[in-house]
């Protein structure tokens, strides 16, 4: 399936300048979200995640950056999509984000100065206190459904989108 914003345009050389990483653990009809204290996003509420490092895959990201900023290793990652930013203030990098999901990990989500977890029932995400894009991708994702999605922001205003979606 495919969700457009009218007119959606991407640009047809874009290269992202930063490889980053997201994680949504859902089990028992929760899922765990964490309120970002730093960096990009900061103040925001999103999965736990962060940026590649040198010779790192997505999945060793993913579970390094859930590690650092909540005390938990999550043992079942799968990959879902991957999200493409673009932000036209030219502050923001050019982020080409990969999504996983899981259920199942182990540890106790705690705080750590990066971020501050919390577990949400998924029928009452608080998408008022995410970035904007979350509300087109997310859904399909906990539905099981892939994706790969482009988005332009200007700061964190999001401009226009693409979304398509496969079933897993």
């Amino acid at each position: 399936m495919q969700e457009r914003s009218s007119g959606f345009q991407w640009p047809a050389e874009w290269t992202p300048d930063i490889l980053a990483t997201l994680m949504f653990v859902v089990r028992d009809g929760k899922i765990l979200l964490i309120r970002k204290k730093r960096g990009i996003g900061a103040g925001k509420v999103n999965g736990p995640g962060g940026k590649f490092e040198p010779g790192e895959t997505a999945l060793q990201c993913v579970l390094r950056e859930v590690r650092e900023e909540l005390r938990i290793d999550v043992t079942d990652a799968r990959e879902m999509g991957v999200l493409n930013f673009s932000f036209t203030c030219g502050t923001i990098p050019e982020i080409r984000c990969h999504v996983f999901m899981a259920s199942s990990f182990t540890g106790t989500p705690s705080e750590t100065p990066e971020a501050e977890p919390f577990w949400s029932p998924v029928e009452e995400i608080p998408y008022d206190l995410m970035w904007q894009d979350d509300q087109h991708w997310l859904p399909a994702m906990l539905l099981g459904k892939r994706f790969q999605a482009f988005f332009t922001f200007e700061g964190d205003r999001m401009l226009d989108y693409s979304l398509e979606t496969e079933e897993e």
